[in-house]
């Protein structure tokens, strides 16, 4: 069950083209959560912003003895509540409310999994990386930005020993373009006897495209949607989308806030979701 707690700030770390990475002392969400699950923030102590913000948990941060401690959020600045987040100072005070959502469900060997991230589509891959690397299943990041400047915290799926591939759209690091098309490469490049599932996070066009090429090539495919919630708990029906019924059914509006935001590429009505 999510639990709403008075979370200290205990560090905000700055990252260049208005991100930032902001740890909170709360390990009452730390300690049952799981991965792709995310939280909602009221981002100030007052009424402006009203409505809390759904955040990605980024990683789960522990003590010497691995005994969870809190969560890490990645924010980028793009309207006024990730900006007061961004100038937010430790000691701050914020309500966090979670863990929320369905969550990834990590696959194990002999399976391997890519995690395909574009921009701040990054969020919820940490966490799953780390279940990943407990379970000795081999992963891999494909991880796409518009420029390098744009490519963060790379060295944290490094210490996890996920293989990386990165894509830039001017060109400045990694292959030139959209992720798409080393990923496109490599499944190109891989038997349909060694099994990979897909776990993608990002823009929406980038999530669509993902999952015509698993449907293409044949592999298991769950994204993660970046819907805008005003509650998470299903109240409120700010972050419906169209999806098909997992029993083969006619496509229905559902919340992704309860039955996400982790969905099956191939429930996905695409036509109908709204760009980001």
């Amino acid at each position: 069950m999510p639990v709403d707690v008075d979370a200290a700030v205990v560090t905000n770390r700055r990252l260049p083209g208005d991100y930032n990475v902001i740890a909170f002392d709360a390990a009452a969400i730390a300690g049952s959560a799981r991965p792709g699950q995310f939280v909602m923030i009221k981002t100030s102590r007052g009424l402006d912003p009203l409505l809390r913000r759904p955040f990605s948990i980024f990683e789960l941060l522990r003590d010497r003895n691995g005994v969870p401690t809190g969560i890490s959020i990645f924010n980028k600045q793009v309207g006024a509540g990730t900006s007061m987040l961004a100038e937010i100072e430790p000691g701050a005070r914020l309500q966090i409310l979670g863990p929320l959502g369905r969550p990834f469900e990590p696959v194990g060997p002999p399976a391997a999994a890519w995690m395909i991230a574009g921009g701040v589509g990054l969020a919820p891959f940490v966490t799953l990386a780390e279940a990943l690397a407990a379970r000795r299943t081999r992963s891999r990041l494909f991880y796409g930005a518009r420029r390098a400047e744009e490519l963060h915290c790379i060295e944290l799926f490094e210490s996890l020993g996920v293989e990386i591939v990165l894509a830039t759209e001017d060109g400045t690091r990694g292959a030139h373009g959209r992720i798409t098309v080393p990923l496109e490469a490599a499944l190109r490049e891989r038997p349909l006897g060694e099994p990979v599932k897909l776990y993608v996070c990002g823009p929406t066009p980038m999530m669509r495209a993902c999952g015509a090429l698993s449907y293409t090539h044949g592999r298991a495919c769950d994204v993660s949607l970046e819907q805008v919630m005003g509650c998470g708990l299903g109240g409120c029906y700010s972050c419906v989308v169209p999806a098909r019924s997992r029993d083969g059914g006619p496509p229905h509006h559902t919340r992704t806030c309860i039955d996400g935001p982790v969905f099956d590429a191939q429930r996905v009505v695409w036509e109908s979701v709204s760009a980001h």
